[in-house]
């Protein structure tokens, strides 16, 4: 053979050797921050928190407006790796508190059980909160091939130690909560966790087999609260990041914006990291919070849904509204703003599907809708309801139907929490008597007058050696004006259900409720309705047996099954 041709086939062979060496499904890194509100990211509209990271993957992606997220933590992760509702798990209420001896049901096939089908690696860095009393509810046990992280809700950043004021004896629930593969981690000691996490993907990406799809799980601490009632440790960032926010003139606030800063950070670096591997045209990435933010001193911390109404762990929008986004090279349609109406179990189907599997054979049970082709293609909405939340010890329900939406809540947070709450207003904790707004705070309710230097993201040369056109993006607000003073008034949900108009009214200022008396009716129905399939919550109360003074100091399993 002559030699001109000899160089030719082997030139073929070692192309068709690289093609059969990547795979041909898609790369799913899943990114969820913890605690994100809604005015805490600039493509929403801050000019106070810099995102340039997270603002350059939503403008050159689909940025998700309709949006909806669970309340509060476990009930969103529940829902996110089983696409079913929390009430069809027995997930609806509260949070796992660290010594409860339950878990997401061992029943329920979850995110990466689907995806290992379908020959994905699969992998988990950061929160799990879905149980660990016994061994077979972590995340080793129930599909990841690896997890770097954390079992609980929250701890310290730098010492990784959780303590929980629900425990029986606070003193005894003070413990390291930190492991490898279920194996007890120590060394991560003084080692900030957001960056710990992404240093951890980074590894994952670098190390990946590219004949197998990843799937990447990054649920980040940040940017909760540390322990509680720690004082200056309550929120914690490392001081390159403070000193990025002179201008903000809450300490709390400036702590936070600083952790908001390391988790943009940390997604640029995933990004660029996939970038280095190769692998970023064939991957897909989804950004999502968990639940609206904790303000004006909720939770020990100090987000900003502004002009939202609410917190985390109410139904009001401020804190079911997500923030969120999608962004791939296979997208055929990306760089826009999709108004439809997505809940965050909506993504188990929808990525599924772009990663090929045979959606036939998915369980009619399943709450979520697939809706890949209306985000990557800007099909037309097919979800017209979204259940937020059915909560009987609270007495808290919330549902939205098409552009209406219908409160009730005798109880919790939702009754507790029901004004609108700008950074002005940080009272220190959750045993402050009055979190109301008063009258002269409308001339100051813009939080983005503590304005930030604009600054480049570091993924700009990535999207241009993609050959994505650099898109500067128009950032989703919501615009509502000052508060009325009827609005205060007009909607007590515990006394009787309210009802709002969320498309003209998304700040939730104007009650129909006297107005729309059908309207009301037909949703409280269809409320009654959605109950009489929920399951019964499967909490439980703490076992003492559960404590890190039981376990040498260590959170770990402690139920034999």
């Amino acid at each position: 053979m002559p030699i001109h041709r000899f160089r030719c086939v082997a030139f073929l062979l070692l192309q068709l050797t690289a093609v059969s060496a990547t795979s041909p499904r898609p790369n799913i890194v899943f990114i969820l921050a913890d605690d994100l509100g809604w005015n805490d990211v600039g493509f929403h509209g801050s000019e106070q928190v810099l995102t340039p990271n997270l603002d350059a993957l939503a403008y050159d992606g689909v940025i998700l407006e309709n949006y909806y997220v669970q309340p509060i933590c476990t009930p969103s992760r529940a829902a996110l790796m089983t696409g079913r509702h929390p009430i069809h798990t027995g997930m609806q209420q509260n949070v796992i508190y660290s010594a409860e001896p339950y878990g997401l049901g061992l029943n329920e096939i979850i995110f990466p059980q689907y995806l290992k089908q379908i020959g994905y690696k699969t992998h988990i860095v950061g929160k799990w909160h879905l149980g660990f009393f016994a061994e077979q509810y972590t995340p080793i046990e129930r599909g990841f091939d690896s997890h770097y992280g954390y079992y609980m809700g929250a701890e310290d950043y730098w010492v990784h130690i959780a303590g929980n004021a629900h425990e029986v004896s606070f003193n005894a629930s003070w413990g390291l909560d930190f492991r490898r593969n279920g194996e007890v981690v120590k060394t991560a000691f003084g080692q900030y966790s957001t960056e710990l996490f992404t240093t951890e993907a980074e590894n994952i990406i670098a190390s990946h087999n590219q004949s197998e799809p990843l799937f990447m799980y990054v649920a980040q601490q940040a940017v909760h609260s540390a322990n509680p009632y720690t004082g200056d440790a309550e929120l914690e960032a490392p001081f390159k990041y403070y000193e990025k926010f002179p201008h903000i003139k809450n300490e709390k606030r400036r702590k936070f914006a600083a952790m908001v800063s390391a988790l943009d950070d940390s997604v640029g670096n995933i990004t660029k990291a996939l970038h280095a591997k190769g692998i970023l045209e064939n991957t897909i990435i989804c950004f999502s919070t968990d639940n609206g933010g904790p303000a004006s001193g909720f939770d020990f911390n100090d987000a900003s849904n502004w002009p939202l109404r609410g917190v985390k762990e109410s139904l009001w929008e401020g804190g079911v509204r997500g923030t969120g986004f999608v962004w791939s090279p296979l997208m055929k349609t990306s760089g826009y703003t999709s108004p439809a109406m997505m809940q965050i179990f909506d993504f188990l189907p929808t990525l599924l599907k772009a990663a090929g599997y045979d959606m036939s054979k998915l369980s009619p049970d399943l709450d979520g809708i697939d809706q890949w082709e209306i985000i990557s293609e800007r099909k037309d909405a097919v979800r017209t309801e979204m259940l937020h939340n059915i909560d009987n010890t609270e007495g808290t329900r919330a549902l939205r139907i098409n552009e209406m939406k219908v409160v009730v809540s005798q109880g919790g947070s939702t009754r507790s929490w029901p004004l609108w709450y700008s950074t002005d207003q940080f009272y220190g904790g959750y045993n402050h008597t009055d979190h109301s707004v008063s009258a002269d705070l409308s001339a100051k309710w813009d939080i983005d007058s503590e304005v930030a230097p604009r600054v480049n993201s570091d993924l700009t040369s990535v999207l241009r050696n993609l050959g994505r056109p650099l898109r500067s993006g128009t950032p989703l607000k919501i615009h509502c004006g000052p508060v009325p003073p009827s609005a205060r008034g007009s909607c007590d949900v515990g006394k009787k259900p309210c009802l709002f108009n969320i498309t003209a009214d998304p700040c939730e200022f104007h009650n129909l409720a006297d107005e729309r008396p059908d309207m009301l009716s037909t949703m409280l129905d269809r409320l009654d309705q959605y109950q009489s399939t929920a399951v019964a919550p499967r909490n439980k109360p703490v076992d003492p047996n559960g404590l890190p003074s039981k376990h040498g100091g260590i959170w770990e399993p402690w139920i034999k099954l």
